[in-house]
């Protein structure tokens, strides 16, 4: 249930974009300034690279969500806000954190909450744009990653950006960022993911040979069991199959099958389905 601060503080919910709101007296605007007083009041960006916006509503917080539950930086960076702000905002990231998997939907609406009332703190707007990706808002979610990664100076959730890219049919942009990533400053698991996307951008240009060569390193070794080792080794095999190496492609899913202590891909049907039947 919602506190009676929060109630005071709940905006009018409104259905409108802002094209249908005066979009004529932002055109010849600059969008940085048409995205600030945007969130300023409360809107959330519905394109990653125009000046449209909508307003978030107002959801139902679950009793349990607590902010104790969130991670220690996160309830560090939410401090910098008066103490009843920062308990609504991080009551309803708390929300999204747990509604992400099993009602994208829904944490979505939660982080577009928390967004509208603390969108300077850079923890919120990347909470918003994981939210929006797991919604499969690619848009927003892109430009709110990318706003968090400004706001913060860091290397933002980049693969997740670059596989927005892709789901915006700009495989080409997906590529560019994995070019300009700083690896080095990448954890080992966020590097595979951006070579997993990138592969999957080469892909979807029709270039089968290149996505397979992107996806090849040192850390592809069927030995390897990191925490990642499944999900490359499925990838490596999905590209292989699509480029027509068959007989590779059903070796690493396999390997892929091995590698996935907790069933999380169908690697084994998939090699059982490439494998010559008798």
């Amino acid at each position: 249930m919602t506190s009676e601060a929060e109630q005071d503080e709940a905006p009018e919910v409104v259905d409108e974009s802002a094209e249908e709101a005066g979009a004529e007296e932002t055109a010849d605007r600059p969008v940085e300034a048409v995205e600030a007083e945007a969130v300023e009041a409360g809107a959330v960006a519905v394109d990653a690279d125009e000046p449209v916006f909508v307003r978030a509503r107002t959801p139902e917080l679950p009793d349990d969500a607590d902010i104790s539950i969130l991670d220690p930086e996160v309830k560090q960076e939410l401090r910098g806000l008066p103490k009843g702000l920062a308990e609504i905002v991080g009551r309803h990231l708390a929300a999204a954190g747990m509604l992400i998997d099993s009602e994208p939907e829904l944490a979505l609406e939660h982080a577009r909450y928390a967004r509208q009332k603390a969108a300077r703190v850079a923890v919120v707007r990347e909470a918003a744009g994981l939210a929006a990706y797991h919604a499969g808002e690619w848009a927003e979610a892109l430009s709110e990653l990318r706003t968090a990664r400004r706001m913060s100076h860091g290397t933002g959730h980049v693969a997740v950006m670059a596989d927005c890219e892709r789901a915006l049919g700009r495989p080409e942009r997906a590529i560019e960022l994995a070019r300009e990533a700083q690896v080095s400053l990448l954890s080992p698991e966020e590097a595979v993911e951006l070579r997993i996307v990138a592969a999957g951008a080469r892909r979807d240009m029709g270039q089968l040979d290149a996505a397979v060569v992107a996806l090849q390193g040192d850390d592809l070794d069927a030995k390897r069991r990191e925490p990642w080792s499944a999900r490359l080794f499925y990838a490596y095999a999905d590209n292989l199959a699509a480029a027509g190496r068959t007989e590779e492609a059903v070796k690493w899913f396999l390997n892929a099958a091995q590698a996935d202590d907790d069933n999380e891909t169908d690697a084994a049907e998939r090699a059982f389905d490439l494998s010559p039947q008798d």
